[in-house]
């Protein structure tokens, strides 16, 4: 039963993450693009705006759209989740229409405040993208509470495909810069929101159940200001070291993020499938145990991307950014970064128990201190440290994210999880990790130990002897096969 479970989750967030593999496949291809007609000043200011929309999302969504995937699986009639899907599109709509015209009218102050230097378009150029994200991802979410992940797969692909095309256009053949990479991702998201807006027309009529909405912000607003905590974790770097360095500080940094959220495939693909897997898994017995393997197995996996996106992030630098060593600087942040991606997988598992007995009242508390530890750590060490103590602020503050989680969502609804083996792979990625940089390998040194990483774990003990068991078996079935 559990291996059918993890092959199920596998398969799901394989298809999910066969569009984020495009997405970031395609985006690290256009970075060399980015560092050849940008200044690292203007990637700057387009990582300050994420951020800041990262932050408006969130307020706006009022939590609801976490609670959508809560509520539809409350009930099996197709009455009930109809109206689940209404409520929550008109809702979505209703906010996301009033950011965008207050974000435009306010522009000129806002890019003030973000010493955007009166980049008053890009701001209004980032509400529009702003609006497309919030609509687009409420359709595309239907696609993942039906479990139906080769459909959201195609409105991912189709989505990258047109605005890789519209940012190449706009940045390569009309040099708008900025404003061209902001408008240009927003391009395909708006492009294919309109034709799910078609697919979905027989489902979407006019119905907004106020008790439903009340009881979804019931659920969903503790759950805003965890998610705003998370986000401060996240972006609140850029606006520290924009404010306390540089723009183009900011520039090099966004880099270096954007080579260390290769993690964030991973992540994305499993986030995809997660809520709507775990929700599903009805016996609680059953569900405690997939839990725990998928813990040990994700977090075993993001230590190991850690590790080979931390070691060659050198030579991922000069790759991508071949023209312009203004940029090349960056590399020193994404081990820092990475790392703590692997550790915020380890906290998606483990806040699932607060979703499944819905007591998410004290997240925030979790979140929170996780992100007074950030803020804290940022304060004290970008001025000294500049972007790499903004790393290892972001480092510490995961850290404490997942510890502080996981025993909290123990207490509430305990899970057998695998704490010696979990510590064993992020130890040893981390390890490591400081051997590569303490000795300067090179890039054949660098690729031998991301390899020599699986043999690391069997010699600590990390297998299960079931384990090693299976692995025997595929391998005398593998030389079977050969003769």
């Amino acid at each position: 039963m559990l291996a059918g479970r993890l092959r199920q989750l596998v398969g799901q967030s394989a298809v999910y993450g066969l569009g984020g593999l495009v997405s970031r496949v395609l985006a690290v291809l256009l970075l060399p693009l980015y560092t050849a007609y940008l200044d690292p000043d203007d990637l700057g200011a387009v990582g300050v705006l994420i951020a800041l929309n990262a932050v408006l999302v969130t307020v706006l969504r009022g939590g609801v759209s976490s609670a959508f995937f809560r509520f539809w699986f409350d009930s099996p009639e197709p009455e009930k989740r109809r109206t689940v899907l209404r409520t929550s599109f008109w809702f979505t709509m209703g906010m996301a229409t009033f950011g965008l015209v207050a974000g435009w009218i306010f522009a000129a102050p806002i890019a003030d405040a973000l010493s955007l230097d009166g980049q008053v378009w890009l701001v209004r150029a980032q509400f529009v993208a702003l609006w497309a994200q919030m609509n687009y991802e409420q359709l595309t979410a239907v696609f993942r509470v039906e479990q139906r992940a080769s459909r959201f797969l195609a409105a991912s692909l189709a989505n990258v495909a047109i605005t890789i095309m519209a940012t190449v256009v706009l940045v390569v053949g009309f040099d708008k810069g900025a404003l061209g990479v902001i408008v240009g991702n927003f391009t395909g998201t708006l492009a294919v929101y309109l034709a799910l807006l078609g697919y979905r027309r027989e489902q979407l009529g006019l119905e907004l159940d106020r008790p439903l909405l009340r009881a979804m912000q019931r659920f969903g607003w503790p759950l805003v200001p965890s998610a705003l905590a998370l986000i401060a974790i996240n972006f609140s770097d850029r606006i520290f070291i924009a404010r306390l360095a540089s723009l183009e500080e900011v520039g090099r940094y966004e880099l270096g993020v954007r080579i260390a959220s290769a993690m964030v495939l991973l992540l994305t693909a499993f986030r995809m499938a997660w809520p709507g897997f775990a929700y599903s898994i009805e016996e609680e017995d059953e569900a405690k145990t997939t839990y725990a393997f998928v813990l040990t197995y994700l977090v075993t996996l993001a230590s190991w991307a850690a590790l080979g996106l931390g070691l060659l992030a050198p030579w991922l630098v000069k790759l991508l950014a071949p023209t312009n060593e203004a940029f090349w600087p960056g590399e020193r942040v994404v081990a820092p970064l990475a790392l703590a991606a692997a550790l915020f997988a380890g906290y998606i598992v483990v806040s699932i128990g607060i979703g499944r007995t819905r007591r998410t009242g004290f997240n925030w508390v979790v979140t929170g201190t996780a992100a007074a530890v950030d803020l804290g750590l940022n304060a004290v060490l970008v001025p000294r440290y500049g972007m790499e103590g903004a790393a290892a602020a972001a480092l510490a503050a995961f850290a404490v994210l997942f510890v502080f989680m996981a025993a909290y969502a123990q207490r509430i609804y305990p899970v057998p999880y695998q704490w010696r083996r979990v510590g064993t792979a992020l130890g040893a990625a981390a390890a490591l990790i400081v051997a590569g940089k303490a000795l300067d390998v090179a890039l054949a040194g660098a690729v031998a130990l991301t390899l020599l990483y699986p043999g690391v774990l069997l010699l600590l003990g990390f297998s299960l002897p079931a384990e090693r068991a299976r692995v025997r078996l595929a391998m005398r079935r593998e030389a079977r096969s050969r003769t």
